[in-house]
């Protein structure tokens, strides 16, 4: 190779290395691999993982259904997902609570918000078979997370008072014996 090619070669493959090292050329283990696969919480389709961080860290996103209106069946967000552990591994789990910050950030990429839709649609298939699925997106930033409001307990919903249960018990017993 004549020395002009060499040099050129040279400097090429400098070159290479150095944008490599420029470039960012980091270990597989310390970016996040953005894995995105459905895992259970309690029932199929209830809830997706999401490796967002390094060493297989990231979020489980639990999956909620509203069916207030009759018919429909959309999505209720929480935007307090779990912390994802092990996510890149074989026996994934959750502990804990991941930021919000996190959640806004990946509900904002395309492929979780289509696996949520995806799971979310089955979920609903699976407790309101008769309703049809509405997609509703998920909350971007804090100001769009709305406050959720449930269904008022009525008052046979609602546990009774321990002690007056056990008054009530003592006075049944003692009223019991003194009767003929």
């Amino acid at each position: 190779m004549p020395s002009a090619q060499l040099a050129l070669w040279k400097s090429g493959a400098a070159a290479g290395l150095l944008l490599a090292l420029v470039s960012g050329c980091v270990p597989a283990h310390r970016n996040p691999t953005w894995a995105v696969y459905p895992l259970q919480r309690r029932v199929p389709h209830d809830g997706l993982a999401v490796v967002s961080q390094p060493d297989g860290y990231g979020l489980h996103i639990w999956i909620d259904i509203d069916t207030s209106k009759a018919g429909v069946c959309s999505p209720r967000w929480t935007p307090d997902a779990a912390r994802l552990f092990n996510g890149n591994g074989t026996a994934p789990f959750s502990s804990g609570l991941a930021s919000r910050a996190e959640f806004f950030q990946a509900v904002a990429r395309a492929d979780v918000q289509r696996a949520l839709r995806a799971e979310g649609e089955a979920l609903c298939r699976t407790r309101a078979p008769r309703s049809r699925f509405q997609w509703q997106e998920p909350p971007r930033r804090p100001q769009e997370v709305k406050a959720q409001r449930f269904p008022l307990l009525e008052e046979p919903d609602l546990l009774s008072d321990p002690n007056a249960v056990e008054r009530s018990e003592q006075q049944l017993l003692q009223g019991g014996q003194s009767r003929p």
